[in-house]
């Protein structure tokens, strides 16, 4: 391309000069020369010649002249240059103090941005957040979204999420790149503001800031931690009418919003919504969150879950609910078979403790403390002790 440019002007300045030759050739004109008494006459072609020559004179000598400084500044850009590849291999190394020193000295306007920032990075990874703040702020305003996601990046890092919001406010950084959108709707969330940060979603995929497969996961985690945050009912069912159909059914958002449900007292809302969500897709948590929920209505709930019992005849989680609604209602023996029957399908850590807690009510200390014993050992993973089953039956809790 610079050849085909210089050749271009070339052939202008050819086409020029010869248009110039021809009209002076057709009338060269009279040039007058007097100074202190000399007199010196010519045509205006020599003059002319004269000029261009003078002029070439004049950039030669400069060009020699300026050569050591174009020198001098070549060998600096190439060092500068150096510097950052080496600072950056460094960085990548994990040579952090290496990379730190290096990177500052590449100080070239084209690179001092990228180097400010892996030079932020390398002290962030030393812990020094005090020096990669130092970094962040000399780097020019003329990279200002730079720099704003630089400052944002270090604010997350330190929990300090209004600050990212701050920095990323920056008039002279907007519009906000892919990555300062992202760091954007990270920062809202953990800012308790999840809603908008749920707003963001279209533009983060419209601007491909993540795979699909973490804009899927923020999806969920922003949908359900947008729901646990509503104020009140109505900005509850607001938010849950708005979610996709199919995000409805997710276990976790489907949680979140029967908790907050149960805890606005919207107790056919909390319910209702499990109940739509394992009936369209099971889900062994969903079906043990049922048992927890903070509500009434133990008789329809226990009705339901024996219901889906038929159809997961070995599901724990179910089993695990089921003894949670008896013990509700006073019924410890029947509560204490579905819990030995859940143990026996591996319902873990959970199922002894229920068992702990029921045998405990019951005044039965001996196998309440090896339920909780068992309840310790399988949430460390480790085996537990068989439990000795009861002589003679107990009688239920008053």
């Amino acid at each position: 391309m610079n050849l085909f440019r210089n050749l271009l002007v070339w052939i202008l300045l050819a086409i020029i000069g010869a248009l110039a030759w021809n009209l002076l050739a057709q009338d060269p004109g009279y040039v007058l020369v007097r100074y202190r008494g000399w007199d010196y006459t010519t045509n205006l072609l020599w003059v002319a010649v004269a000029v261009v020559v003078a002029l070439f004179a004049l950039w030669l000598l400069w060009s020699l002249v300026a050569a050591p400084l174009r020198a001098f500044r070549r060998r600096r850009e190439r060092q500068s240059r150096e510097r950052l590849g080496t600072g950056l291999e460094a960085l990548h190394q994990g040579h952090y103090a290496r990379a730190e020193k290096l990177l500052p000295q590449a100080s070239d306007e084209s690179d001092a941005a990228v180097a400010r920032l892996a030079a932020a990075r390398a002290a962030l990874a030393r812990g020094d957040h005090a020096a990669a703040r130092s970094h962040l702020d000399a780097i020019d305003a003329r990279h200002a979204l730079t720099r704003a996601i630089g400052r944002a990046e270090l604010a997350l890092a330190e929990d300090r999420p209004t600050d990212a919001l701050v920095a990323l406010d920056d008039p002279d950084a907007q519009p906000l790149s892919p990555r300062g959108l992202a760091l954007r709707a990270d920062a809202l969330a953990a800012s308790r503001q999840a809603a908008e940060a749920y707003a963001l979603l279209g533009a983060l995929r419209q601007q491909q800031a993540w795979p699909e497969a973490v804009l899927s996961g923020r999806e969920r985690s922003w949908a359900a931690q947008a729901l646990d945050e509503a104020a009140d009912a109505n900005a509850l069912a607001d938010r849950w009418e708005t979610l996709p159909k199919p995000l409805r059914s997710e276990p976790a958002v489907v949680a979140a919003y029967a908790e907050r449900a149960a805890a606005l007292r919207w107790e056919d809302a909390a319910t209702s919504s499990i109940e739509n969500a394992l009936d369209t897709r099971w889900d062994e948590d969903l079906a043990t969150r049922y048992g927890r929920l903070p509500v009434d209505r133990i008789e329809h709930r226990e009705a339901k879950a024996t219901r889906w019992l038929q159809q997961h005849p070995g599901s724990p989680a179910l089993l695990l609910t089921l003894a949670r609604l008896a013990r509700a209602r006073g019924q410890w023996p029947q509560a204490e078979d579905h819990l030995r029957r859940a143990i026996a399908q591996g319902a873990g850590a959970d199922a002894w403790e229920e068992l702990g807690d029921g045998h405990a009510t019951a005044g039965d200390d001996t196998r309440a403390r090896a339920a909780y014993a068992n309840a310790l050992r399988a949430q460390r993973g480790e085996p537990v002790t068989p439990f000795a089953e009861p002589t003679e039956p107990l009688p239920a809790p008053l």
